[in-house]
């Protein structure tokens, strides 16, 4: 599994922007699939993520704001941010949980993540 972000930018607050991540090393259509962020001095925190292959998640401070999507024929994860607020401002990490057939674990890779920054 490998995991490529795109996307990230400077924007002024009420802008928006999506984020992309690809795996270019599996099929991903199976798997958990999501977005964290940090900030600077902030633990990660859990953004958006699927909990089923139909079921979505979001942190309260982007419920209504934020969409997760997935397009499995291209094995990318997108978020996309709308209303961005300078709190948006932090690293924004995919990620994916997948099973090692040569360990017989549950394991999570971590995309490269990309910054966002939202000035006011």
């Amino acid at each position: 599994v490998q995991l490529v972000e795109s996307g990230g930018g400077s924007v002024q607050a009420g802008g928006s922007l999506r984020l992309s991540c690809v795996d270019s090393g599996s099929d991903f259509s199976n798997n958990g699939v999501g977005w964290y962020r940090q900030a600077p001095g902030q633990q990660r925190e859990l953004v958006a993520a699927f909990t089923s292959p139909s079921s979505t998640q979001y942190v309260g401070s982007v419920k209504g704001r934020f969409t997760i999507s997935r397009d499995n024929a291209k094995n990318t994860v997108y978020l996309q941010m709308n209303s961005l607020k300078p709190e948006d401002t932090a690293v924004y990490y995919c990620y994916e949980d997948y099973w090692d057939t040569r360990t017989y674990e549950l394991r999570r890779a971590w995309g490269q993540g990309t910054q966002v920054t939202v000035s006011s």
